[in-house]
């Protein structure tokens, strides 16, 4: 049997967005979009309902702000998370990292595109991320210029060399196959690593690695 489509929820105010994203989704053969909301609240509790794959979920949303949503749907202690790719039209740090903090998958300007909307989704879905070029070049310079002194979380463990490699490349947006071929390794041997990499920093996704290794200067641009 052919895998079942993706399914999404577009939480979005603006319903002429909605009505696009919708377009552009239905038309991939892989996806299904299964719900819309024009507000934070409705789209967390037809989230919660419904256990889309993917919520794709604007950062201006009157009452419930997408950032919220995202932390209430996919955060460090949801015991269930879902996956979450925020879009906004705004171009600003503490969107971003508010939104990787939160446990977002993915982080777009709705500027990016259909086809990088598109991937996005896919990347969350097989449990990568996708963050648009332009913010992932400028992110990365500024938290270089500020390192901090720590190798790892507070009560968590060092990382060993080869897990270090990994982080480095996950920070660089590379996928488990991507990041097995320029280390040799086999994909099994990847999503290990990350595995104890998560454990040992105490974050919740490949996203929480990226943003260990930018805020400690693990890797640079």
């Amino acid at each position: 049997m052919p895998n079942a489509p993706i399914r999404i929820l577009i939480a979005d105010d603006q319903e002429n967005i909605r009505v696009a994203y919708r377009i552009i989704l239905d038309a991939q053969p892989d996806m299904t979009v299964v719900a819309e909301a024009a507000d934070g609240a409705s789209a967390l509790a037809q989230a919660r309902h419904l256990r889309p794959d993917v919520v794709l979920a604007d950062i201006r949303m009157p009452g419930v702000d997408g950032l919220e949503l995202t932390r209430r749907l996919a955060g460090p202690h949801v015991a269930d998370p879902l996956r979450v790719v925020v879009v906004t039209s705004f171009d600003l740090d503490e969107y971003v990292h508010a939104a990787l903090r939160n446990g977002a998958c993915g982080f777009l300007l709705k500027r990016s595109g259909p086809a990088l909307l598109a991937e996005a989704i896919r990347a969350a879905t097989a449990g990568d991320t996708l963050i648009s070029p332009q913010v992932t070049v400028r992110l990365l310079r500024h938290l270089a210029l500020t390192p901090t002194p720590a190798t790892h979380r507070p009560g968590g463990q060092p990382l060993t060399p080869r897990e270090r490699d990994v982080a480095r490349l996950v920070a660089r947006g590379r996928t488990n196959a991507e990041i097995g071929a320029e280390l040799f390794l086999t994909a099994g041997t990847v999503k290990n690593h990350l595995a104890v990499i998560q454990r040992k920093l105490g974050v919740p996704n490949r996203v929480g690695i990226a943003v260990w290794t930018w805020e400690t200067g693990t890797v640079t641009p």
